[in-house]
């Protein structure tokens, strides 16, 4: 075999070893996001009736999980740059079917608090934030874009796939045999797909954010603490955060209260699950849209759109009539807009901020955004608790919008104007 041959053998064999790294993490993902995550409000709806739990005694142990996940997320992001990726995301899928079988025995608040803290604590261990970290250790955070786009492809099919699947089964055979399902679906099909999919040998770890020395102009790579420090010091890193926990709060108090949300305004089962089962494809729509007509344009100038659709969709939840076809419409556009957010969420730190230490920086940004994740929800319930119905919810959600559309597009503005500010500096020194 020729030169050219060989080193064509080799590309093909990049090329299929890179679908089949990111076919397998994206089959993952459906099944992590479908069992973990958006079984939560049709489980928990049903236990509530069983045993007469108000709407916080529903959504508390949600809260205590995801407090536990903020704990995680620095040191899970740090131990995936340090190439422990597989280890992680295969041993918390594992961990995940074992809890949620145990979850299914269930029949107390105490102990529905204890198990689900621990299964939602996972989601920091399972979902895209280490996903995409496990991403950016292959191929570069700088170099990642795609392969997040394709992930997040994937990914959005999951409540599409499993809110009818458990509702069907929960129809059948009720709850206990529905997590049964999602124990086996978590210990037979991510936990294989992980560890088969992520393999340390073949990540990159570029760096790509280095600093020079003063001794001889020796090029030397900055230190994980001193990275972190810096960043800090930036208000750039700051308005990113508030943009990540705002994002996260409203996209957690929105998802999780949307079933009950929509039974509340009359709507049938059947209809809500229906309109659930849009977001998925809505989701995947948006993104596709994105690969396909936006592939060149800069993810600042995608998410700065993004986030002012996201404002007129909680504006037309709080303002519109809520028709069917109004609430079809409304969750579609939720669902384009909440497809693209998730790859601006994913590409923010390389983009806006650095390109070294992905998991770190993205682990740091992702602690607190899990805790407004933890509190929303509960807080959501709360304010039903209070009023009654969803219309102070509503607000609320509609109030959120609007402080992540301001935090992200101060970001980009102070982004913008510190990189005007650099070049004019060095000029002056």
């Amino acid at each position: 075999m020729t030169a050219g041959g060989v080193q064509e053998s080799k590309l093909h064999g990049v090329m299929a070893d890179e679908r089949f790294f990111i076919t397998a993490l994206g089959i993952g993902q459906i099944c992590s996001w479908g069992t973990l995550y958006y079984s939560f409000p049709q489980v928990t709806e049903a236990m509530a009736l069983e045993f007469g739990w108000s709407r916080a005694e529903q959504y508390g142990p949600l809260t205590f999980g995801l407090v536990l996940s903020a704990m995680l997320s620095y040191p899970i992001g740090a131990a995936i740059d340090r190439g422990y990726g597989r280890v992680i995301l295969a041993g918390a899928s594992l961990a995940a079917g074992l809890l949620m079988g145990l979850w299914s025995l269930v029949s107390t608040l105490a102990g529905f608090y204890l198990i689900f803290a621990g299964i939602a604590a996972l989601f920091a261990a399972t979902l895209y934030e280490p996903a995409f970290a496990v991403v950016g250790r292959r191929v570069g955070p700088a170099h990642a874009r795609r392969g997040i786009t394709a992930l997040t492809l994937w990914g959005g099919f999951a409540s599409t796939v499993f809110v009818p699947l458990i509702e069907l089964v929960m129809d059948v055979y009720g709850w206990r045999a529905v997590l049964w399902l999602l124990a086996l679906v978590n210990i037979g099909i991510c936990a294989p797909l992980y560890a088969t999919a992520i393999r340390p040998r073949l990540d990159k770890a570029k760096d790509t954010d280095r600093t020079v020395s003063t001794d001889g102009g020796r090029c030397i790579s900055p230190s994980q603490e001193s990275i972190v420090r810096r960043l800090v010091g930036r208000p750039v890193f700051w308005f990113i955060a508030v943009f990540f926990i705002a994002q996260a709060a409203l996209m957690s108090a929105f998802i999780f209260h949307l079933y009950p949300l929509l039974l509340e305004r009359g709507l049938g089962a059947q209809d809500v699950v229906m309109v659930i089962a849009v977001i998925g494809p809505a989701q995947v729509a948006g993104r596709l849209a994105i690969s396909l007509l936006a592939n060149n344009a800069s993810i600042t100038a995608i998410g700065a759109v993004t986030v002012g659709v996201m404002l007129v969709v909680f504006a037309a939840l709080a303002f519109l009539d809520a028709g069917l076809a109004t609430i079809i419409a409304i969750a579609s556009a939720y669902g384009a807009a909440n497809g693209v957010m998730t790859i601006v969420r994913g590409l923010t730190v390389p983009e806006l901020l650095t390109t070294r230490f992905y998991g770190t920086i993205n682990g740091l940004l992702a602690a607190p955004s899990t805790i407004a994740k933890a509190l929303a929800p509960v807080g959501a319930a709360y304010l039903w608790d209070l009023s009654g119905s969803y219309e102070l919810v509503v607000v609320a959600l509609l109030f959120g919008a609007l402080i992540m559309s301001s935090a992200y597009w101060g970001a980009i503005l102070i982004k913008a104007t510190s990189d005007r500010a650099e070049p004019n500096m060095r000029h002056r020194q």
